[in-house]
């Protein structure tokens, strides 16, 4: 039995299905642990996650056996213990599953018990719950490895601390969203001050799909104080040093980091999950229409911030209602951010389609023009092969207040679950801060007017969003209310002191854009409901929450 023990965290990026790339990756954290006791990865480790439906496939399944027969063995080389994270199939169920490798066999494992299907997350699709675990054994210490939600939920913990555990080592998967983090630390101090135990909270960071990881790992005390705190957003590596006293195991390590705060934060999951998507894809870069309004000119900022100003490109696609100013603003986005500028008018296009179709007037006239600017950018995006980003925010989706197949195209959505009242607050928070890790300017990225001016789509002569929707203050309280809270219309008008009638409108819109949201491409999640994975709503749908019609007698 040992009263000192090296712990090494390894907080990861993952890459979801490379399963080679992945070991390689933890294998070099063992050589750079080597002075270490235990390895601890995060969740999944191997696999990546969230791995989805590729867990139902049995070659995948069969594939990733043998890449963790490979790392157990490795383990008989000097160096310390690994906790891996990976898949185990057993009587034709998957089990979401952490070994613990040691001399190059099996010393313990822990299949994961609470299986998270809410919101993001649907392993009960996939996997198979494990029954309550038991510690592991290992050199005379009972290490309790509840797996991510295990520590959510009390049962797990209290379960290893009945039979007893000494410490917590807990791999998460864990994505970014608002407050997410006041959220572990309230849940790993429930779990520590009820068992009198320490906690490690060992998270991912990185881009996959619509997800961002912050990584944000913590080792808290039975006390519930944080005495590390390791940085946000960035891979990181910390050896801990850990005394057995006569009140049991604690850190004897300190590390502090400033995890960044709103509106940082979101920025930095958008910088994070773009960087990701468009490099583990293969594009060499984004394009994206530079109007002179703030969504594009957001957009663009993350984009440079994220990939490089030479991998940004941005077209001015004006028509004969675009004003001169948003011309210059466009121009002046771009050399504020140091990227590519190219302005090519969309007027013959339009032209063209008034021959072939003279009796469009209206909506329908307004909407060739966006669709004929997504034809154009595709077009470019075609012959260099630079993915379009979509620069929409989630109170036009939210409202259908875009064009199917117009300012709707494109790969990825940077702004998809960002509100326009959130696209402002990032925007001016920009302008005056440079995030860690940025590419871009250290100044302004976007011209003040940008900002100030109101938002328009410059689809007819003096055309303003509030013509046809709200201010963005009153409509995106409302959202927050219908979307994110999942309110009546009644407890929406109550709890924004808004109309019944203005409400009930609201939430109409709201549902006849689903049939948009489900050919909107994939976005960055930041909020608690994003539109996607986290709400499943049917298309044809007669149910609303307003004012209701009674049925004859």
């Amino acid at each position: 039995m040992t009263d000192r023990l090296r712990i090494a965290l390894a907080q990861m990026n993952q890459r979801v299905g490379d399963l080679e790339g992945n070991a390689a990756a933890m294998l070099d954290m063992r050589r750079k642990a080597k002075d270490a006791d235990l390895l601890l990865c995060p969740e999944l480790q191997l696999v990546g996650y969230p791995p989805e439906d590729l867990v139902l496939k049995p070659e995948f399944v069969r594939r990733v056996h043998e890449c963790t027969d490979q790392l157990v063995a490795a383990t008989a080389e000097p160096g310390p213990a690994m906790l891996i994270g990976t898949i185990t199939n057993e009587g034709g169920q998957n089990f979401n599953t952490m070994l613990l490798a040691d001399g190059g066999r099996v010393i313990g494992r822990t299949f994961k018990h609470e299986l998270p299907n809410y919101g993001t997350f649907d392993e009960k699709r996939i996997f198979t719950p494990g029954p309550l675990p038991e510690p592991i054994v290992w050199r005379g210490i009972r290490l309790g490895v509840p797996v991510c939600e295990d520590m959510w939920l009390e049962p797990v913990c209290a379960h290893l601390a009945e039979l007893g555990a000494e410490l917590f080592l807990v791999p998460h998967g864990s994505p970014f969203e608002l407050d997410k983090n006041q959220t572990r630390e309230r849940l790993g101090r429930a779990r520590t001050t009820s068992t009198g135990l320490p906690l490690v909270f060992l998270n991912r960071v990185g881009g996959q799909d619509e997800l961002a990881f912050d990584g944000s790992s913590f080792v808290m005390h039975p006390d519930g104080e944080i005495v590390v705190q390791m940085a946000d957003w960035d891979e990181a590596f910390l050896v801990t040093e850990w005394a057995r006293g006569a009140d049991g195991w604690r850190c004897e390590t300190r590390f502090d980091h400033e995890l960044d705060a709103f509106p940082a934060d979101v920025y930095r999951a958008m910088m994070v999950a773009i960087r990701d998507y468009v490099g583990r894809n293969g594009f060499p870069g984004v394009i994206l229409g530079l109007s002179g309004g703030i969504d594009s000119a957001l957009s663009a900022a993350v984009a440079v911030d994220a990939l490089g100003a030479d991998k940004v490109w941005g077209v001015m696609l004006p028509s004969k209602y675009t004003s001169p100013e948003s011309l210059e603003d466009a121009r002046e986005c771009a050399k504020l951010l140091g990227c590519r500028h190219d302005a090519i008018s969309i007027a013959p296009g339009v032209d063209a389609v008034d021959e072939m179709l003279p009796q469009l007037s209206g909506l329908a006239a307004e909407n060739v023009q966006a669709r004929l600017r997504m034809v154009t950018l595709m077009a470019l995006s075609n012959a260099g092969g630079q993915m379009l980003l979509t620069t929409g925010n989630k109170s036009e989706m939210s409202v259908g207040y875009a064009t199917l197949y117009g300012d709707m195209a494109g790969g990825y959505s940077v702004l998809k679950d960002a509100y326009k009242t959130t696209v402002f607050a990032l925007s001016r928070w920009r302008n005056a801060s440079k995030p860690e890790g940025a590419l871009g300017p250290d100044g302004p990225v976007m011209p003040a007017r940008v900002i100030t001016k109101p938002p328009t789509a410059e689809l007819r002569p003096g055309q303003k969003d509030e013509d046809s929707l709200p201010p963005y203050s009153v409509l995106d309280r409302i959202l927050e209310g219908l979307v994110d809270k999942e309110m009546s219309v009644n407890e929406v008008a109550i709890a924004t002191g808004e109309e019944v009638a203005l409400v009930a409108d609201i939430e109409t819109k709201l549902l006849k854009a689903e049939y948009k949201r489900r050919q909107a491409p994939p976005g960055v999640k930041i909020g608690t409901r994003n539109f996607g994975r986290d709400r499943r709503y049917p298309i044809s749908n007669f149910f609303h929450t307003g004012p209701t019609v009674k049925l004859p007698r």
